[in-house]
Parts: C-alpha cells; sequence; structure tokens
C-alpha cells in the first residue's frame, strides 16, 4: 500500500490485517469483473444461505455512500446483478472513481448478535486511543463508545468495555445468552497490539464487528496509514505508556547452568516470597545497604510494576522457572543517568549469574540512549566492586558515606 502511496487500505487488505492480528473475518474473494462475481458466489452459496456483494477501489472508501453494498443476495444471477448495479451507481454518484473489483462474501447471520465497533485513532495530547462501543449503520446516534490508552492487557480491555452502556446486553438478558467476553477482549488486544507494532497506522475502523455466545467476526474494516512512516519499527513510540518490551527476553549459559533473562511483569511479584527466603540477611543488607526485616506486598508490587519508560527490570529464571536474580536500572527525569542495583539469590553467587544480569542492563542503557549508569555500592562488598573494575566502571568514595563507593560507567562519553 505505502509502495503504491495510498493511505488507505482496501477492504480485504484491511481485513487480512485483522485477521492476522487475531480478529476473525469472513472468508473474502476478490472478483475483478460481474461474471467472475457470478462464479465465486456461486461457489459461497454451496455453504452459505447468502451472499454480500461489495465495491473494492482504491479511490472510495466509504463504500455505503454510492451504494456500492448489497446484502442478502440468494443466487448467482443476482450477485452478477448486483456488481453492475453498483458499477452503475459508482458512475453517476462519482464519475472518475476507479473500480478494482468487488468483494465477494458469505453472509454472516447471528440474529442475537450485538454489532460493535473497534477504532484506533490519535489524540493531539496523549497519542494512539483505542475505541469500543455499540456500532452499527446508527453509531453516531446511539454514542456510546468508550476509550482507553494503549496497550491493552485483559484486565484493560475488560475495564473498557464495562465503561459503555452495551456491556449490559453483552452480559446477556432474557433469553439471550452473554456474549463471549473473552473473544473481545482478544479482539481489543489485538488492535492494541497492533499500532504498538506499527507506528504507521494512523486510524482504524472495525464496524460492524459482530458479538454474540459463540464468539466475535469483524463484517467490515478500515485502516488507514502514514506510508512515509511504514518503514518506522516498533514498538510505537507515540504511545504515552511504552509497551512491555519483550524483545529484550533472552537466554544465557553460566557455568553449565541455563537461565532465562526478561524484562520483569507485574506477575512477578508471586515469585519474589521464595526468592527472598533463599537469600541471606547479609545479601540483602549488601543490597539495602541496611537491615530488611520484611518486605510488604505494597513494595513488592512497587518492584514489579515498573514505567518502562522510567525504569527497567531484568529477571533471571532459572530452568525450573523461579527467580534466580534481578537487576534494575531507574532513570533520571532527563533520562540521562540510570542509577543500577543486582540482586542475586544466595545460592546461586559464584556462577556469573550477576555478571549477566549487569551485561544485559549495560546493553540495554545503551540501546535506551542512556548516557551513564551509576550507582552506591558498600566498601564491604568486594565482589561487586571487582565486577565493576573488571567492566570499566569508575569508583570513588563517596563523600558523603564512608562506607560506600559510587561506581559510574560512562557509555557514550562523545555525546558529552
Amino acid at each position: 500500500v505505502a509502495a503504491e502511496g495510498r493511505t488507505m487500505l482496501t477492504e480485504p487488505e484491511a481485513k487480512a490485517v485483522a485477521a492476522a492480528y487475531g480478529i476473525l473475518v469472513p472468508e473474502t474473494l476478490v472478483a475483478h469483473t460481474p461474471v467472475e462475481v457470478e462464479e465465486f458466489a456461486g461457489r459461497l452459496l454451496e455453504t452459505s444461505r447468502k451472499v454480500a456483494v461489495k465495491l473494492l477501489s482504491k479511490t472510495v472508501t466509504h463504500k455505503s455512500d454510492v451504494g456500492g453494498v448489497v446484502l442478502s443476495l440468494e443466487t448467482p444471477a443476482q450477485a452478477r446483478e448486483a456488481a453492475e448495479g453498483i458499477e452503475r451507481r459508482l458512475r453517476e454518484h462519482v464519475p472518475d472513481g476507479i473500480i478494482d473489483g468487488f468483494s465477494v462474501q458469505p453472509m454472516i447471520e447471528r440474529k442475537t448478535a450485538q454489532e460493535l465497533i473497534l477504532g484506533l485513532s490519535h489524540d493531539v495530547m496523549f497519542g494512539p486511543v483505542v475505541l469500543f462501543g455499540a456500532g452499527g449503520v446508527a453509531v453516531e446516534v446511539m454514542d456510546d463508545t468508550a476509550i482507553a490508552l494503549p496497550p491493552l492487557d485483559d484486565f484493560l480491555a475488560g475495564k473498557l468495555i464495562d465503561q459503555t452502556r452495551i456491556a449490559r446486553l453483552l452480559a446477556g438478558f432474557r433469553d439471550r445468552k452473554p456474549a463471549d467476553r473473552a473473544a473481545i477482549i482478544g479482539a481489543l488486544k489485538g488492535l492494541s497490539q497492533l499500532i504498538v507494532d506499527f507506528p504507521c497506522v494512523k486510524a482504524v475502523d472495525i464496524n460492524p464487528l459482530l458479538a454474540d455466545s459463540e464468539g466475535v467476526v469483524a463484517l467490515d474494516a478500515r485502516i488507514e496509514i502514514d506510508p512515509a512512516a511504514v518503514e518506522q519499527p516498533g514498538p510505537n513510540p507515540k504511545l504515552i505508556i511504552r509497551p512491555y518490551p519483550g524483545s529484550w527476553a533472552t537466554d544465557v549459559t553460566v557455568r553449565g547452568h541455563r537461565y532465562h533473562l526478561r524484562p520483569i511483569r507485574p506477575a512477578d511479584v508471586d515469585l519474589y516470597p521464595e526468592f527472598l527466603s533463599r537469600t541471606t540477611a547479609a545479601d540483602l543488607r549488601l543490597r539495602f545497604h541496611g537491615s530488611v526485616n520484611a518486605f510488604s506486598d505494597r513494595l513488592l508490587i512497587r518492584l514489579t510494576q515498573l514505567d518502562y519508560d522510567r525504569e527497567m527490570a531484568f529477571v533471571a529464571l532459572d530452568e525450573e522457572g523461579k527467580l534466580g536474580g534481578v537487576a534494575r536500572l531507574a532513570s533520571d527525569p532527563d533520562h540521562e543517568t540510570a542509577e543500577y542495583a543486582i540482586l542475586v539469590r544466595s545460592d546461586l553467587q559464584g556462577q556469573g549469574l550477576g555478571w549477566a544480569l549487569l551485561n544485559r542492563l549495560i546493553e540495554y542503557a545503551k540501546a535506551d540512549g542512556l548516557r551513564r549508569i551509576e550507582g552506591q555500592v558498600l566498601s564491604v562488598n568486594t565482589t561487586m566492586l571487582h565486577m565493576c573494575r573488571q567492566l570499566g566502571f569508575q569508583l570513588t568514595d563517596d563523600p558523603d558515606d564512608d562506607g560506600t563507593i559510587r561506581a559510574a560507567l560512562e557509555l557514550d562519553p562523545a555525546r558529552g
């Protein structure tokens, strides 16, 4: 699409994108002539009671406005006549409009389904936003929509649904079964991931999205892009909330032991109790510069729920999935200097895991554009001081604390 200089995807292209992100769409056959429409309709009518024929044009985005959608066709001949009628109406309404063909689809008839709308747009202040609400042709009249900031997880997507009035209908009433909430949440998360992955996406409109107890299906989709930004890689820098940096996950082997290193997640709070129980009071003192009697639930949540734009923490998981070590960075507001800290489980020390974690922090800090990382190390922590010297850190006595050494590593001195 970008290579052709277009900003709008055709319906089949937009549906292909939606399908790639887990949103179910009807089978769509692209015909180039009314005769081909008749042939494809006959093929689909073998398994479907009715078909729909729609205009396929790279220059006309609102098909219904020019009579470019004909529904509930029961025979191949009716489908051909519908395509001929679309051609005729387009010439009347948009003489210079270009017909690239016709999309032929089976009619999806779900009598108890609710019509929903899913969308993406850009807010001047908050960047990309996800929209959800009551859909269909009367979406503006219904005025029942809500927005949320991506990226979305199950909880945030569910919260977005519950902000709308139609959520009560989706929960079921009288003889109508509840709609498949997990499928709706999955569609919202797919849309959220699309804007995370592709900064070039300017707007998305999936309307209607039919939802009932059997799941969801997108009957129509429109996607607008910025062709000049199509090569820009994700994650989208315009997101006001930085998404989970999953690309930084890796596996390392140290002294014959294999560990999975990845950015910390909120769910990792459940790994901390056992991790702390296998870490001695002396090692905790070296990490926190004082005696630690207990870790409150609030503190553990603070350690595992990060704003990845300002902070980063890598966890090392052993082959059993248990927490073996944590390394973290916290940058200053100018995003130039970050303070680091490392804690390795006591029974795993001396195996090189601390080295692997600190090297991963340095790699991330460089990629994130930080100028330097620094930390305060107790003078009795000879293992950490040795590791810092080997990695090129500059060590100086902390003038405010006789028992503390400041370790600093310049990542890009030329920038200063």
